[in-house]
């Protein structure tokens, strides 16, 4: 079964002065009916690539198939097989959820009735309601009513839960499992590392215009070398000193060391055995002023490889 999508040596650079290199020979993979994301910060060239690949921008360089196609002379097909909810979605605010669906399934050969979609995106209720009067949770729903109201063999999310509450987010959670269970072809980008581990079958990290990592996110976070993160900060008033990292880094069952903010984080793959030899090393030093322990994360692999948070500019 040939790739979903696939592109080589992707490039885009905009003029500017100087010129901004928003894509530098991407290199990317994706399987029919797998969920797969794209991770980086702002900047790093996520929502350009994902522009190039539903033909809203054209690449400077390289190669791009798409369901097997090319934009240079497959357009209108293409345009009848994929799905696109983009980052913010203007819609007409007199016109009804329905009346919204029925538009922009109209777009479409084989558009399906707007009926289903509003079931399968919980919108039944309302149907009647003008979208002006929807709340950002429900837009955000008919946002991706719009991207299935065509029956698309992929789809496209470009970071469809930013600016939601923890209830919206876990709503359209539940409606992208059931298209994976369903064995749609989704690209998701997003800020949200807890989203993208539920979610996804494999990510790409991307940074400055080119994937820096790739794989499951269980396996990118055992890259690390340790499945578990003990954060401690000793109490400032306690004394002077730093501590030795390279010293904490030879602790038994550590793997890294590094500062954070005021703290230290240290991966771990056995924190029962990590911590008593962490405190007896911090003996006869200053007190802790905390001392927590958590799971390593798609964010703790993100900056190992980068130095810095997803989140960051």
């Amino acid at each position: 079964m040939p790739p979903a999508v696939r592109c080589r040596g992707l490039e885009k650079t905009y003029d500017a002065k100087p010129p901004v290199e928003a894509v530098r020979g991407l290199d990317l993979e994706i399987a029919g009916g797998e969920c797969f994301g794209l991770l980086g910060p702002n900047g790093a060239g996520k929502t350009t690539t994902i522009e190039i690949l539903e033909g809203i921008l054209e690449p400077t360089a390289g190669e791009v198939d798409v369901l097997g196609l090319r934009w240079e002379k497959d357009e209108r097909e293409l345009r009848q097989r994929i799905g696109v909810t983009l980052q913010e979605t203007k819609f007409t605010d007199k016109l009804t959820v329905e009346e919204t669906l029925r538009l922009f399934g109209s777009f479409y050969e084989r558009g399906r009735p707007a009926a289903d979609v509003m079931a399968e995106v919980e919108l039944v209720e309302k149907r009647a309601s003008w979208v002006g009067n929807l709340s950002g949770g429900q837009r955000q729903r008919l946002a991706v009513a719009c991207a299935l109201v065509g029956d698309p063999d992929l789809l496209f999310l470009d970071e469809p839960t930013t600016g939601l509450d923890p209830q919206s987010r876990r709503q359209l959670w539940d409606i992208i499992r059931e298209l994976r269970r369903r064995g749609r072809t989704i690209l998701l980008t997003t800020h949200y590392m807890d989203e993208a581990e539920r979610l996804c079958d494999r990510v790409a990290v991307v940074d400055h215009g080119k994937v820096i990592a790739l794989g499951s996110p269980s396996d990118l976070i055992r890259s690390l070398g340790g499945d578990h993160v003990v954060e401690f900060a000793l109490d400032p008033a306690g004394g002077d000193g730093a501590l030795d990292l390279e010293s904490l880094r030879g602790l038994p069952s550590v793997r890294s060391a590094r500062t954070e903010g005021d703290a230290i984080q240290l991966t771990v793959a056995e924190p029962h055995v990590a911590i008593p030899a962490l405190l007896e090393r911090l003996a006869g030093s200053r007190p802790l002023s905390r001392l927590s322990t958590r799971h390593a994360s798609l964010e703790d692999v993100f900056v190992s490889l980068t130095g810095r948070h997803l989140r960051e500019e």
